[in-house]
C-alpha cells in the first residue's frame, strides 16, 4: 500500500492500475452518480446556491461557511480514525493525503486569530450533519464511504481551480494562509489519486443491498448540506450591510452557463479546459470582492457533486 500511495504522490499510475477501469453499472461510483441525479438537481436550485452564483452573498458568510466545514471535517475525521481498521474502509484510509479538519483549524486562525475556538460554535444544520455522521460511525462504519467519498473527490476538484483567484482577491500572503483547506501537499497528481481512491471503492466487497444503503446515505449528504446553505441564506438576509451583488455569468464557446449550475462549472474547471479557464478569470477579475466568496462556497459546492461530475 505504501508503494502504491507512494507512486500516485509522485504523480505514476501503480503499476497495478495503469489502465482505467472500465466502469459497471453496479460499481458503487455509477450508482452513486445515477442514484443522486435527482438529489443534485434540487441542490443547484436552492436559492442560496443562485444568489451565491450571482454573488450576493456577505463576506461574513465565507468565515462561517470554514466553520460549518471545520465541524463536519472534524465529526468524519473522528469517525474515520475509529474505523480506519475496518474491512470496509481501511482500503480508502489516507490520513496524510486527504484529512482536512488540521487545515480548517489553521484557517479559522488566520480569519478569527488565535482565540478562534472562543468565538465560533456549531450552527444548528451543520450539528444536525455532524450528529449524523457519529452516528454511522458508530452504528454502520460502512456509510462512512458515502460522506468521505462526496467531500474529499470534490476537494480535490473544483475547489483547485479557484483557489488562486479566492487569494487574490483576499490579497492572502502566496504561502497559502488562509485557504490551507485546498492544499493537498502530499497529493501531486490529483487525476491519479482520485482514479485510485474510485478503484479502491468500486472493489470493496459490499453486496448489492449495502451499495443502496451507501447510495442513500450520499442522498442525505446532499440534504444536509443543503440545510447548511438553507441556514446561511437565513443569515444573510439579517446582514444588509456590505451585500455584494455581481452577476457572473459565464457564456461562450465551451457551452453552458456558470449560473445555473455549479456543478457544470466544476466539471469544466476539472477537465483542464483552457477557453473554459480564461473565461471564468475574466468574468471573476470583474467583480474583485465577488471573487472570495464566489471561489470559497463554489469549491464546497464541488465537493457535494464529486462523484456525479468525475
Amino acid at each position: 500500500m505504501m508503494e502504491t500511495l507512494a507512486n500516485v504522490s509522485n504523480g505514476e499510475k501503480p503499476l497495478n492500475e495503469e489502465k482505467e477501469d472500465i466502469l459497471r453499472p453496479e460499481d458503487l461510483s455509477e450508482m452513486l452518480a445515477v442514484g443522486t441525479k435527482e438529489v443534485h438537481e434540487k441542490a443547484e436550485n436552492t436559492q442560496f446556491v443562485k444568489d451565491f452564483l450571482r454573488g450576493r452573498i456577505h463576506k461574513e458568510l465565507f468565515k462561517l461557511g470554514a466553520v460549518a466545514l471545520y465541524y463536519t471535517y472534524a465529526a468524519m475525521e473522528e469517525e474515520i480514525e475509529r474505523n480506519k481498521d475496518h474491512p470496509h474502509f481501511a482500503p480508502l484510509y489516507f490520513p496524510t493525503e486527504l484529512h482536512r479538519h488540521e487545515a480548517l483549524a489553521r484557517d479559522l486562525e488566520y480569519f478569527y486569530g488565535p482565540e478562534w475556538q472562543s468565538q465560533v460554535s456549531c450552527s444548528v444544520a451543520t450539528q444536525r450533519y455532524v450528529d449524523r455522521i457519529h452516528q454511522v460511525g458508530q452504528e454502520n462504519p460502512v456509510l462512512l464511504v458515502a460522506h468521505a467519498y462526496t467531500r474529499y473527490m470534490g476537494d480535490l476538484s473544483g475547489g483547485q481551480v479557484l483557489k488562486k483567484v479566492a487569494q487574490r482577491a483576499m490579497k492572502l500572503p502566496p504561502t497559502g494562509e488562509g485557504l490551507e483547506f485546498y492544499q493537498f501537499d502530499a497529493i501531486h497528481s490529483y487525476k491519479a489519486f482520485k482514479q485510485l481512491y474510485r478503484s479502491r471503492m468500486n472493489e470493496l466487497e459490499l453486496d448489492m443491498e449495502v451499495k443502496k444503503q451507501l447510495v442513500e446515505e450520499s442522498v442525505k449528504a446532499f440534504q444536509f448540506n443543503m440545510e447548511v446553505f438553507a441556514e446561511l441564506e437565513e443569515i444573510g438576509k439579517t446582514i444588509q450591510e456590505d451585500v455584494i451583488d455581481a452577476g457572473m455569468s459565464v457564456h461562450g464557446a465551451v457551452g453552458g452557463d456558470i449560473s445555473k449550475c455549479p456543478y457544470y462549472a466544476a466539471k469544466m474547471a476539472a477537465s483542464g479546459g483552457t477557453v473554459y479557464i480564461s473565461q471564468l478569470a475574466m468574468a471573476l477579475l470583474r467583480h474583485p470582492t465577488g471573487q472570495v466568496l464566489f471561489a470559497t462556497w463554489f469549491a464546497a459546492l464541488a465537493g457535494l457533486a464529486a462523484w456525479y461530475l468525475m
